[in-house]
């Protein structure tokens, strides 16, 4: 069998290690429910495959929505007035709260906005405020607030390959660390925040497809909250929600069999892991 050419081939799966036709890639995507695309927040080329990911879906389903872990479910007005036409870039990023909430360079996510604004796609704010994950974390699901509660469930508690993940990516044992392992208790502060974005992500996801029952929600989300199946993934199938596919660009730590659905090789072959 001749080889295949992974310039026209620049998918991977991860599963069988198969090479794959972007076309193909993109109506394999198209047939979900749920896509989840991973990112390094600080890198400019993640953002621009995602662009080109949403781009191409919106081209095979009538109903796409954007949701984006970027945006506290409080900004979500002005995710409308941006989306809608409504809006100047900069009192979209005033009103969101982005410098306060996000912080990193609004112009590595300008390509994605804009795409939402043009194709008019609807967004969804996925996240919550960070106080909310603090109090979660540190007081239990049971501190979460009653506004909250109206949409966002406790978390399904975290398998020990997931603690072990989490524990492992944030520096693993070390003299500055109390936690000596990820099975130590004093480790369950960290996991129960953790679990507080992976649960509300996949909370929001969820209520944007019972908004819109046609749909496929493509969620923008660190790849940390994605990997080997761990966080949202777990979270939406604890929710019930199926076909879910993870995809993540190339390149970085840890591209074996288990790590997502799929794998994007760039041409250039990949690029620095500088952030998660």
């Amino acid at each position: 069998m001749a080889a295949v050419n992974p310039m026209s081939h620049p998918w991977i799966e991860p599963a069988t290690g198969a090479r794959l036709g972007h076309a193909a890639t993109l109506r394999r995507m198209a047939e979900a429910r749920v896509v989840l695309l991973g990112e390094r927040h600080d890198v400019a080329a993640d953002h621009r495959w995602q662009g080109n990911v949403i781009a191409g879906l919106a081209a095979l389903r009538d109903e796409l929505v954007v949701g984006l872990e970027m945006f506290p479910r409080r900004a979500q007005p002005a995710l409308d007035a941006w989306t809608e036409g409504r809006s100047d870039e900069a009192a979209f990023l005033r009103d969101s709260g982005w410098q306060q909430v996000w912080g990193f360079d609004p112009a590595l996510y300008r390509p994605i906005f804009d795409l939402c604004r043009e194709l008019r796609l609807p967004a969804r704010a996925l996240n919550v405020d960070r106080p909310i994950v603090s109090l979660v974390g540190r007081d239990g699901w049971g501190a979460l607030p009653e506004a909250e509660r109206a949409w966002m469930t406790p978390a399904r508690p975290a398998g020990t390959a997931y603690r072990r993940y989490l524990f492992e990516v944030t520096g693993g044992a070390r003299p500055d660390r109390k936690a000596a392992s990820a099975e130590d208790p004093a480790f369950d502060r960290f996991v129960r925040a953790q679990q507080t974005w992976d649960r509300a992500f996949a909370c929001a996801i969820a209520t944007a497809l019972a908004d819109r029952p046609g749909a496929l929600v493509v969620g923008l989300i660190g790849r940390g909250h994605l990997e080997y199946g761990h966080g949202t993934p777990d979270q939406l199938a604890d929710l019930g929600i199926a076909p879910v596919i993870v995809a993540l660009p190339g390149g970085g730590r840890g591209d074996d069999a288990a790590i997502a659905d799929l794998l994007f090789e760039p041409a250039s072959g990949g690029h620095a892991d500088t952030a998660r």
